[in-house]
């Protein structure tokens, strides 16, 4: 297990991808794709344009992009996100802004996908 953290600094821009294995607190910009193999975090002063991938999220934050979360997305209620959401557990705060289509999956459904629909 990685233990490390990493933070985007209120006053950071960076153009670029991400990619940690550790966690990452983003407050300031970033234009270009995020990953993360465990938790995300987009702070309120933050702007994310590009497309986030992690395990777990917590958006406060601008977001201009898809979101891939494998566990939970947390929308809190100062977030606004402009994108289409792909995650297995999804929390929405009175006040969250979200403009995009929304797709939730959960470990029973990965298991039996397409066995029912198949044509033989």
């Amino acid at each position: 297990m990685v233990a490390s953290s990493n933070l985007v600094a209120l006053e950071t821009t960076i153009f670029g991808d991400i990619n940690t294995e550790g966690n990452i607190r983003i407050e300031g910009k970033v234009e270009g794709v995020l990953k993360s193999r465990n938790k995300i975090v987009v702070g309120d002063s933050a702007y994310v344009k590009g497309d986030v991938f992690a395990v777990e999220a917590e958006i406060s934050g601008h977001i201009d992009g898809e979101i891939h979360c494998k566990g939970t997305l947390y929308l809190k209620k100062t977030s606004y996100i402009h994108g289409d959401i792909f995650a297995a557990k999804l929390i929405i705060e009175n006040g969250a802004v979200f403009n995009g289509k929304c797709s939730m999956s959960g470990q029973d459904e990965q298991k039996n996908s397409g066995s029912q629909y198949r044509e033989g």
